[in-house]
């Protein structure tokens, strides 16, 4: 039986390139010369620090500009508080979501039902699995999914007919 998977998720790899690409730009402007600012990469987020809030907020919009150059959905980036110390240092978090949260995932769902395509859905562990007789159904499913709007960017894989 064709189906297919709902899932999101971001591309490690292009994560890592616009990191790269924000840290070799913090390295070439000069008023971060003196700033003390970083950029770490970790599995699930991206820690920003700099020397005051100011900065923080210059150094965000550079990651945040290089992750949209390499088409990673800023949908899936949530932002954290900024934490900024009584000395002013500033730390912040920008968190990586991957997969599909269960409340988004039935959303989806309901979505789907209202579309009213004669296929099945389930919600298997971070992501729906859509099922049913026809691939033409199937693709339609994923055309509205498109034109619909949901908290997170969606993508779909393992279609099968």
């Amino acid at each position: 039986m064709p189906s297919f998977d709902v899932v999101s998720e971001v591309d490690e790899m292009e994560v890592k390139n616009a990191v790269e690409q924000a840290r070799k730009e913090l390295a070439n402007r000069f008023d971060f010369r003196e700033a003390k600012a970083e950029i770490i990469l970790e599995k699930e987020a991206i820690k920003l620090s700099a020397i005051d809030q100011f900065k923080l907020q210059a150094l965000e919009e550079i990651v945040l500009g290089k992750l949209a150059r390499r088409n990673v959905s800023l949908k899936n980036i949530e932002r954290k508080e900024a934490d900024i110390s009584p000395l002013g240092h500033a730390r912040q978090e920008l968190k990586l979501k991957q997969g599909l949260e269960t409340d988004v995932a039935k959303t989806i769902v309901q979505a789907i039902r209202d579309t009213k395509f004669k296929v099945q859905t389930q919600i298997q562990d971070r992501q729906v699995r859509v099922t049913g007789k026809n691939r033409d159904d199937l693709q339609d499913v994923i055309a509205a999914l498109r034109g619909g709007e949901f908290p997170v960017a969606l993508n779909y894989t393992n279609f099968r007919a």
